[in-house]
């Protein structure tokens, strides 16, 4: 989609589409386009929030003909996938599959081989930081300076993405996600779950485009693994996209909206949990694996293999 701004003229809010952006750092502004009224509200089958699909609008993350290599070793190879507004996105695989490795390359963290990788618009090849400023990331574990306490990291982080809060937004963030009494405890007191949970505020807290998760959920107790995903799904309800890696198939069948299935550096298909398990079902492979009703686990690992990776 095409980046908006926001110009003040005679005093009042008016949105432009960046509609060039020029060698010199200047950008050429048109009005943007009114809504459609072909835009669709798309319902679940779950119960849970619908999500407004927009069919003339690109996908918040498109990624073309990804390919990542050490060396002789491909460990991407020429994965494709795009990515919705308003979706979550569960990119699942064995160990050593190519999970990491794409996720890093959309980070920007590893150089890719080949490919083209576009978030909210922006190529992030030619326009990095443009990129990693629309985009949130959490860690399976992230380790903040030990001895700040909650009130610092969040105020520091904040200013790294430009974000200045007040005292009271600070309170009132904090106390969204449970931990309004817990502000002037250093970080290393925080139990796992309050330390995902303040990872998570932070990974947000200037509004990203997409939200990146890796294994959100590892380690954490169910009490604390429901809240986050409440969480979570709170930032999509808001119109936020995240793309998140998980090893646990139970988990991706009930929150993610459609998953890919990544091996060797392949992307072997991508579909909602619901078709996955409906167009494989039959496959010899899944019902040797499965007991009883097809889950996505069998799924996985009837594609995948059952052998244990390293």
């Amino acid at each position: 989609m095409t980046e908006t701004v926001q110009v003040l003229r005679g005093g009042e809010a008016r949105a432009y589409v960046v509609a060039e952006e020029r060698e010199d750092g200047s950008l050429l502004l048109a009005p943007e386009p009114a809504p459609s009224a072909r835009d669709e509200t798309r319902a679940r089958d779950d119960g849970r929030a619908a999500a407004v699909v927009v069919p003339e609008v690109a996908g918040i993350l498109r990624v073309s003909d990804l390919t990542v290599a050490y060396g002789p070793k491909r460990a991407v190879d020429a994965v494709s996938l795009e990515i919705r507004r308003g979706e979550i996105f569960g990119l699942l695989g064995p160990n050593g599959a190519g999970k990491t490795s794409t996720l890093s390359a959309i980070e920007g963290l590893v150089k890719p081989q080949s490919g083209t990788i576009l978030l909210d618009g922006i190529d992030s090849r030619r326009h990095p930081n443009q990129a990693r400023a629309r985009m949130g990331v959490q860690l399976q574990a992230t380790s903040f300076q030990s001895e700040l306490k909650i009130t610092q990291i969040v105020r520091l982080y904040a200013g790294l993405y430009g974000v200045e809060l007040s005292e009271q937004q600070i309170a009132d963030g904090l106390r969204a996600i449970g931990l309004e009494g817990e502000s002037n405890k250093p970080f290393k007191q925080l139990s796992g779950g309050q330390q995902q949970r303040l990872s998570l505020f932070i990974a947000v807290v200037h509004d990203p485009a997409l939200l990146l998760l890796d294994e959100p959920t590892a380690g954490l107790d169910p009490q604390s693994r429901r809240q986050l995903w409440g969480r979570i799904e709170h930032i999509r309800q808001e119109g936020g996209s995240i793309l998140l890696t998980t090893h646990s198939m139970e988990e991706a069948q009930a929150v993610c909206d459609r998953v890919a299935i990544i091996d060797n550096g392949t992307l072997l298909t991508t579909e909602t949990p619901h078709d996955l398990i409906e167009k494989h079902k039959d496959d010899p492979r899944v019902r040797e694996v499965a007991h009883g009703k097809v889950t996505l686990e069998d799924v996985f690992i009837g594609l995948t293999g059952s052998e244990i990776r390293d």
